[in-house]
């Protein structure tokens, strides 16, 4: 059992639109808080200024928002759209704390657990360079740690440019008990005297998130596995600081199917561009849900309720996740498969808003369960609302020949002009019947007439096609393939 009330949270820097990675994090953060009855907090890390993208803060809100993880406490948008903020540790925007960094700044300096450092920009390449070349990890030297206190009084006094820097001890070790990875051990001699406060004024993330995790009470740190490197500098500054040091989990990495690292270069990483392809908030939330995490038995289908009763911490595998958009698109069709008609309807107005919802009900009864994504309405509806013109090569099945093409199709003509019941099962006994009674092979008959049916080489069985588009519209079809065909 956890003794003290669970604290979670989100920290997100607003440098653009949510990632598939900060959703997993900002997820498991949220199952395991709610699971232990515990709080799920939201905090924007808008201290580095540089990358700030505006308005980033509210794509992430609406994102997290859509994708149904309430927060307890941070920045919020009213009815008016405008930011606002519920909770007592605010302000929950970093850059509205500094003031308050400042404070425990001076404290650090004043225990003489942190220096300034008035290196130039210059120097520092220079020093990072000479170690690359040397073979030797690039971090400080450590140039301006032990300048006389007169020294960096001088200097100050003549408004000298610097920066803070931890002051990380020459010897022994660092450990801590990852939730996820067990035992993890640092060398201090490798760790480097992090920047902490900027010459700008502004903290570093370093400092910035070990202040607000402790005033905040976080509990528990739930964060991507580039964060373990950083930290023991941040186990330090609590230490430091006399503060309790959280739980750490560190997830796996987000890997693309040849192992590299998931990014933009080779596909959509932003939640939003899948809410905009037609992703469905249940499946995308399913599926992300499990990449690391494994639950005990083979169960695969998850609502938010469920995860949040079977979800552990403790079973997130150390090894990256791949991102398999095959296995979401699968997610994906079992849940639009599983939605009633008037929903499909009601998602599909923003793909197809002119199609008659008659003839959409009609077309989704047979063709629902082909839909990987509602982005595909579009192309699954066109060939039963007309189909574009097309090259009368694409007709003939490649075994075949124009002239055994228009055998075949002019058969099927014949037949179907005489027959009534048009359901598909029962087409599809016509037309297997045909096949057998003319010794064809299925490619001989069936490839030419759904080509003739659809326009295109891949779609639906003509059976469902001919069912959907009725008789008339059949035959019409057919008769202008076997004009292509003369």
């Amino acid at each position: 059992m956890l003794r003290k009330k669970v604290k979670t949270r989100f920290a997100p820097s607003p440098t653009g639109y949510l990632h598939i990675g900060g959703l997993r994090s900002a997820l498991y953060a949220y199952l395991f808080a709610k699971q232990n009855k515990g709080k799920f907090i939201l905090r924007i890390e808008d201290t580095d200024r540089s990358r700030y993208v505006e308005g980033a803060e509210i794509q992430i809100m609406n994102s997290l928002s859509k994708i149904g993880l309430k927060w307890d406490e941070g920045p919020y948008l009213n009815n008016d759209s405008k930011i606002k903020e519920k909770g007592q540790n605010g302000p929950y925007f970093q850059s509205k704390r500094l003031k308050i960094y400042g404070k425990y700044v001076d404290m650090l300096l004043k225990s003489d657990n942190a220096y300034h450092c008035f290196c130039s920009e210059e120097r520092l390449k220079k020093l990072r360079e000479e170690q690359k070349n040397n073979n030797q990890p690039t971090k400080y030297d450590g140039s301006c740690r032990s300048l006389p206190k007169k020294e960096v009084a001088k200097k100050l006094s003549n408004n000298e440019e610097y920066v803070i820097r931890l002051k990380v001890p020459d010897k022994g070790e660092i450990k801590f008990k990852d939730i996820i990875r067990g035992q993890v051990k640092f060398q201090m001699e490798d760790i480097d005297d992090q920047v902490i406060l900027k010459s700008d004024g502004f903290p570093t993330y370093h400092l910035a998130v070990v202040v607000d995790d402790n005033l905040m009470d976080i509990t528990h740190v739930i964060r991507g596995e580039e964060w373990i490197s950083s930290t023991p500098k941040h186990i330090l500054i609590y230490k430091a600081l006399g503060w309790e040091i959280p739980e750490f989990a560190h997830l796996p990495l987000l890997l693309n199917k040849d192992r590299s690292k998931l990014s933009k270069r080779q596909g959509d990483v932003a939640v939003e561009d899948y809410f905009n392809k037609g992703y469905l908030v249940e499946a995308l939330l399913n599926y992300i849900a499990l990449l690391g995490w494994h639950p005990s038995d083979d169960k695969e289908i998850f609502s938010l309720k469920e995860l949040i009763k079977n979800f552990e911490l403790k079973r997130v595998q150390k090894a990256g996740a791949i991102f398999d958009v095959n296995k979401l698109n699968w997610f994906n069709c079992h849940y639009i498969s599983n939605k009633s008609e008037k929903e499909i309807i009601k998602l599909a107005d923003k793909y197809l808003p002119d199609i008659d919802h008659k003839l959409l009900i009609k077309i989704l009864r047979l063709e629902k369960k082909r839909l990987e994504t509602l982005d595909q309405i579009g192309d699954i509806c066109s060939i039963f609302l007309g189909i574009v013109d097309y090259d009368p090569e694409i007709l003939i099945f490649k075994k075949s020949n124009k002239e055994d093409t228009f055998k075949a199709l002019n058969l099927v003509n014949d037949e179907l002009v005489k027959y009534k019941k048009w359901k598909q099962d029962k087409l599809l006994k016509v037309l297997t019947s045909l096949v057998k009674d003319n010794n064809l092979k299925n490619g001989d008959l069936f490839w030419p007439l759904r080509v003739s049916l659809s326009g295109q080489e891949k779609s639906p069985p003509p059976e469902e096609i001919m069912e959907i588009i009725g008789k008339e519209e059949s035959l019409n079809r057919i008769n202008k393939a076997l004009a292509k065909l003369k």
